[in-house]
């Protein structure tokens, strides 16, 4: 039998398998505040529980039954977020803040605290042509952010420690008494903790409703219906951790090199048999630091086909145009399947030597 045909027989029967993406839920029976929940789960699993369908509800709902508990802490929090819309990924809060009463952020001796909006500060602009500039006016924080857009950039973004020392020194240099100034950061809306997309909800009737201003956080209500509510933050209360299917690892290997890692470390790179993997890639991938990501997916030059590493033909696919075409069979260099970090993440082909990040998977 050709060699070809003997190898797309061998593999056409695992077209039908659709693999169940769930996260693993985990009750916890602590009494934590929100933000260590948080810690916790982080430190023990992935993150606290994020829910993204029905599936995943009725599965959280079933590890709390013949629980006593009347609230349970889950993954989702009023997010902070940059005025420029830079993406938040350095946070240097001073001690026990945020404390979840305030929906603004200044800076104060080099930290960062929530502060009511309505106060007034001094403020830090940023200037796309000229860089940070100290404004020593006091307004309340909608009214600084409309003065730096008016006459500069924006409120000034602060994306990692050492422009976080160059905001302080310049408050230090125009200010000799040091005072608060306002920053970019705000508290807008809801956002899951692991980053994942927030679409799906499950809120009690009349929730949210932000009682008192300062609920912050949610916790599942422990009923027969098990709705979400939210809560100030620093209440305590037991919480679920989830375990995801799929992790980004942000190193920059050869997809040879990456393979190794994921065999040696955790199963392997990530197969994407499925519309509902394919969402889990998705949800994770944003977090690379790459444009794209690899996947266990291999080009055959000897059998003209794309396989997955384990073992499955490559029957549901997300290809971007031009990609994943026969015209790898025409080309000398070895060619891997990658999935974009940003944009609309569909799959590329790229050198196997290229050095990115990639996904692997747990289970």
């Amino acid at each position: 039998m050709d060699r070809t045909l003997y190898f797309i027989l061998l593999l056409v029967d695992l077209c039908s398998v659709s693999e169940c993406v769930q996260r693993q839920y985990y009750f916890i029976n602590e009494n934590k505040t929100w933000t260590e929940a948080q810690r916790y789960c982080r430190e023990k699993y992935t993150d606290l529980a994020t829910v993204d369908n029905m599936n995943e509800l009725n599965k959280l709902n079933k590890t709390l039954n013949d629980r006593s508990v009347e609230f349970v802490w889950i993954g989702l929090q009023r997010k902070w977020q940059w005025s420029s819309g830079d993406p938040l990924l350095y946070l240097n809060w001073g001690n026990a803040q945020p404390d979840g009463k305030d929906e603004c952020a200044f800076i104060r001796s080099g930290q960062w605290h929530d502060g009511g909006c309505s106060a007034t500060n001094a403020f830090i602009c940023y200037s796309a042509n000229t860089g940070l500039v100290f404004v020593n006016q006091l307004k309340n924080w909608g009214d600084a952010q409309r003065y730096c857009r008016q006459n500069h950039t924006d409120l000034v973004s602060v994306r990692n420690q050492n422009e976080n020392e160059q905001v302080q020194k310049i408050i230090s240099d125009n200010n000799s008494s040091g005072s608060d100034a306002w920053i970019g950061l705000f508290r807008d809306s809801w956002q899951w903790s692991d980053q994942s997309n927030f679409s799906f909800t499950d809120w009690s009737t009349g929730q949210p409703n932000n009682d008192g201003g300062y609920e912050n956080c949610t916790a599942v209500k422990h009923d027969s219906r098990g709705q979400w509510h939210d809560i100030v933050c620093n209440k305590q209360f037991p919480l679920v951790c989830h375990e995801d299917k799929l992790i980004v690892i942000r190193e920059n290997l050869t997809w040879s090199g990456a393979l190794r890692y994921c065999r040696q470390n955790h199963v392997d790179l990530v197969s994407v048999h499925s519309e509902e993997m394919q969402h889990e890639v998705m949800n994770v991938v944003k977090r690379a630091s790459t444009a794209a990501v690899w996947l266990g997916l291999r080009h055959s030059r000897i059998f003209s086909i794309w396989f997955w590493v384990s073992g499955e033909t490559v029957c549901y696919q997300k290809w971007a145009p031009g990609n994943g075409t026969s015209e790898e069979d025409c080309e000398h260099t070895v060619r891997s399947g990658a999935v974009q970090s940003g944009g609309d993440q569909r799959w590329i082909s790229r050198p196997e030597t290229d050095q990115l990040n990639f996904i692997c998977s747990r289970y």
